[in-house]
């Protein structure tokens, strides 16, 4: 697996002011998200209580709601904050570059 930088989309191509996409970095899906504050986030897209997509969940603050069975995960560290899910998704790191939008992620290990 890569640790480089991989270009995924331009900032304008997210969905806002909350919302995610999910892209397929090296056969990894990942969750892109944007805060309601535009913050953006990038973790992995499986919940880890009920393997469904995360980025079809609600966005609410910093935290993303899995919409099987309600588990809420903080963005920007992956942790769970609302049972049934007990164990973190993996963060990874984006990048903008500022001089054309482009958003940058590099995967965790």
């Amino acid at each position: 697996m890569s640790t480089s930088p991989v270009r995924i989309c331009s900032v304008d191509e997210l969905p806002g002011p909350a919302g995610a996409v999910v892209a397929d970095i090296e056969g990894r899906r990942v969750t892109i998200a944007r805060e309601s504050s535009g913050r953006l986030h990038a973790f992995d897209d499986t919940c880890t209580h009920a393997n469904v997509s995360l980025a079809e969940g609600e966005i609410e603050g910093d935290r993303i709601e899995c919409w099987l069975h309600g588990s809420q995960f903080e963005m920007s560290t992956g942790i769970p904050k609302q049972l049934p899910a007990t164990a973190p998704v993996a963060v990874h790191t984006l990048t903008i570059d500022e001089t054309d939008g482009s958003v940058y992620l590099t995967l965790a290990d």
